[in-house]
């Protein structure tokens, strides 16, 4: 790592998680469900992390706000039937560990809501290791900043020494609205293209590379 951070703050969904896949398959099941138009893989994946209401304006610009629960009644349902598939990606315990062994403090910044994030980090064993997390049910939702912002705040440390870790083009949004560097991981939900045009500090593959960077002498 070229600069040392004290504070990394990770995505959940599609950079700690390998769940994108299961989330695009959910909504659009969902939708089908409902009889709504079913957005295509490349459009249902790409609401990863958004709040709610963006991300149903985006895959379903006619729908009546107040028929936003029926999607997401149904969006839950079919991801809980997926939940128990989705595994972090090889590497990240270890990677977490190590990275709370040699000092750094860590957090969340995830669109999930929070009930989703305590359930996810109660059933991979992550519950303890880090400082503080924000969801997107909480305040502001990806892009804007707030979820960064608040993390500061509660962590009181400084922007130039905070790093986000994300796999959308959201996540790196967020982080350059809040003045804070990023680094893109590209196995998660948005294309390799996308996330270089919003200038990341550096792209890495997955989990393997990023523990390369973070702790390179380790």
């Amino acid at each position: 790592m070229r600069k040392p951070y004290e504070l990394l703050i990770f995505d959940w969904d599609g950079t700690l998680m390998d769940s994108a896949a299961a989330i695009a398959e959910a909504l659009q099941a969902a939708c089908a469900d409902l009889d709504l138009p079913v957005p295509p893989t490349s459009e249902a994946r790409y609401v990863i992390g958004l709040g709610l209401k963006d991300a149903m304006k985006h895959i379903l610009p006619d729908l009546p706000d107040s028929d936003y629960p029926k999607v997401v009644d149904r969006y839950r349902v079919h991801f809980l039937k997926r939940d128990g598939d989705t595994t972090l990606f090889d590497g990240a315990r270890e990677m977490i560990e190590d990275l709370r062994e040699r000092g750094y403090m860590l957090a969340v910044a995830t669109g999930k809501s929070r009930r989703g994030l305590n359930r996810a980090l109660q059933d991979t064993g992550l519950h303890g290791f880090f400082d503080t997390t924000r969801c997107a049910d909480e305040g502001f939702a990806k892009p804007h900043p707030g979820m960064l912002v608040t993390i500061l705040d509660t962590l009181a440390t400084p922007a130039e020494h905070a790093l986000m870790i994300g796999d959308t083009t959201h996540d790196l949004s967020m982080a350059n609205a809040a003045r804070v560097a990023a680094v893109a991981i590209t196995h998660g939900a948005h294309e390799r293209d996308a996330l270089e045009a919003c200038k990341p500090l550096i792209m890495v593959e997955g989990i393997r590379q990023l523990r390369d960077w973070l702790l390179p002498a380790a």
